[in-house]
């Protein structure tokens, strides 16, 4: 008997049990617990604009032309006439050699002239033959020529308008052709390498706006244009080089700036999304969004972005014009997922 009723009291115990259990299942708070919760997001709409196709390009600035001023042959400088940092003008007399030769040369050639003019009139009168007369004047003719030579390697004058950059040597010292005397510099336009990448080769033409900034000048944005394409790409770095001129009238920039060039290669219709609405996906480089559907669903959507402009991306392929893509809340969300927008 004793164990008979033992026997009853335990199932009388775990029917209890069973349905104290049943009981705290069906409470209010754990019904609520069983709710799915619908995640609240913020969303923006994807709009289609002409966006400009443009690149950044380190360079630094060059001179336009660089002259290194020096006579023909060796010989003393007998005058030095300009410094480091002057600006001077196109044929102004930079320094005098020695001028011996030269003169010698004048006083030959105001004999020569004396020469060539009497047996020019005695030619004319019939007093001497044509070819005496023909053999003096290119005798004369040569010995002039050499003059001029001899005058221009003497008087240097600078072949350009621009800053002297380098004086070698001093008044008085032996010049023996080991470097130029001087090294002038033209600055009014300056112009630019730029090494620019060959998928954007058939993109750029002569005549090309450009626009360039420089560390040394932070405040300011100057123009320019590519006045010549160089026509070989370079293999190693897959680039091929463009010059670009600016005009720099006012002398700011100078040789060795260093320089970010902005090249446009045109405009370009694409869809634009707030840069916060891209996810990027672990592991991986790509990208995607969260689409708004009609039923109030989201579909995740993996892009391929464009240029990043300030708080905005430019998508290149994905998505479409109107398209309205999750931009808070996309930690709470999978594909397909119910959302509340707020």
């Amino acid at each position: 008997m004793k164990t008979r009723f033992a026997l009853f009291a335990i199932l009388a115990a775990a029917v209890s049990c069973g349905n104290f259990g049943s009981k705290k299942a069906d409470t209010p708070a754990a019904l609520a617990a069983q709710e799915v919760i619908v995640p609240n997001v913020e969303i923006a709409v994807a709009q289609a604009r002409l966006v400009p196709q443009e690149s950044v390009y380190a360079s630094t600035v060059e001179a336009y032309a660089v002259n290194n001023i020096m006579p023909q042959s060796g010989g003393r400088i007998r005058k030095i006439n300009v410094e480091v940092g002057d600006y001077v003008q196109k044929g102004q007399v930079l320094a005098e050699m020695d001028r011996i030769q030269l003169e010698q040369l004048e006083l030959q050639i105001k004999n020569d002239e004396v020469e060539y003019e009497r047996l020019k009139s005695l030619y004319e009168e019939g007093g001497v033959s044509k070819s005496d007369f023909e053999a003096a004047e290119l005798g004369y003719k040569v010995r002039k020529s050499n003059y001029n030579n001899v005058k221009e390697n003497t008087i240097l004058r600078s072949p350009i308008t621009g800053y002297v950059s380098a004086r070698n040597f001093d008044k008085g010292d032996m010049f023996g052709m080991s470097a130029p005397i001087f090294t002038v510099q033209q600055v009014v336009p300056v112009k630019l390498l730029v090494g620019i990448s060959e998928s954007e080769y058939t993109k750029v033409k002569k005549g090309d706006k450009v626009s360039l900034t420089v560390d040394a000048i932070p405040d300011r944005t100057f123009q320019g244009k590519v006045e010549r394409l160089y026509p070989t790409i370079d293999a190693a770095t897959h680039t091929f080089k463009a010059e670009v001129v600016v005009p720099n009238s006012d002398k700011v920039l100078r040789p060795g700036m260093y320089a970010r060039v902005t090249v446009n290669f045109g405009n370009r219709s694409s869809v634009i999304v707030p840069d916060k609405c891209l996810v990027k996906q672990e592991g991986t480089g790509t990208r995607f969004v969260y689409v708004l559907k009609e039923d109030s669903t989201v579909s995740y959507i993996p892009v391929t972005v464009g240029r990043h402009m300030g708080a905005e991306y430019e998508i290149v392929a994905g998505l479409q014009d109107g398209d309205k893509v999750v931009v808070k809340g996309q930690a709470a969300l999978k594909d397909g997922v119910k959302v509340n927008v707020l």
